[in-house]
């Protein structure tokens, strides 16, 4: 396949903007926690996210190169990774990690759906690569929450 449909691509800019908001969300967590190890944690995980979006931008970029870099393609999106004001003013860490991992789970649906789709093979091993990566962070959030316990 040499090409991405509009639905295609709209379900592609969903995932950027899950992205958007996972970096967006882990920065302020990073902001938010006082364990420097979490603080760590949720610096690098944001720098990630903010990598995937370049990623897939680029890769998008190589199929349609009038894709919107911006999201606006989007139109408005419920932007639902973390209530930031009632999260970070408790200063949660807990709080933190079962949002991060509710999030990411919302994340992999995105991604389940629009791997349903026909892709271009470099597209569909991208979407698998940071899809394994999320799940992998999911599984380490839960790891981090028990330790919390």
């Amino acid at each position: 396949m040499d090409t991405l449909n509009k639905d295609t691509l709209k379900e592609l800019g969903d995932i950027i903007q899950k992205n958007e908001d996972a970096w967006q969300g882990y920065k302020k967590a990073a902001e938010h926690v006082e364990s420097r190890a979490l603080m760590r944690y949720f610096s690098r995980k944001a720098e990630e996210r903010n990598a995937f979006n370049a990623n897939l931008r680029n890769t998008i970029r190589g199929y349609h190169k009038d894709f919107d870099t911006d999201g606006s393609i989007l139109g408005t999106v419920h932007r639902g990774w973390m209530d930031l004001k009632s999260l970070f003013s408790s200063n949660n860490e807990e709080a933190m990690l079962e949002e991060s991992i509710r999030g990411d789970k919302a994340a992999l649906e995105e991604y389940d759906d629009v791997l349903e789709e026909a892709l271009p093979i470099d597209v569909r091993d991208l979407l698998l690569s940071q899809r394994a990566r999320i799940s992998q962070d999911i599984r380490q959030n839960t790891r981090l929450e028990d330790l919390e316990d």
